[in-house]
């Protein structure tokens, strides 16, 4: 029982690293994608919970990852542009 939780935190917490490794420039703060990271799996542990029976353990994480991905691609930033001489006269 305490076990999904505490993967889903594991998984999340590694997502946001994994995140932050690829796309620093374009994340927020490290706490802020930390803290989606790990919410986002744990919600996706209740909502998998909630769909499927408690004894799909591995179904469970997987949509944890999977919700905890979704949450923290919602923090990505754009790209910058940058001003050509001709838009910035």
């Amino acid at each position: 029982m305490i076990l999904e939780p505490l993967g889903s935190v594991v998984l999340g917490l590694a997502l946001a690293w994994a995140a932050l490794r690829a796309l620093p420039h374009r994340l927020p703060s490290r706490p802020a994608v930390f803290a989606t990271g790990t919410l986002g799996a744990l919600f996706g542990t209740f909502l998998m919970r909630s769909v499927l029976e408690p004894d799909h353990v591995v179904a469970t994480l997987v949509g944890a990852a999977l919700i905890g991905a979704v949450t923290l691609s919602l923090l990505v930033r754009p790209r910058s542009r940058r001003l050509s001489r001709s838009a910035a006269a």
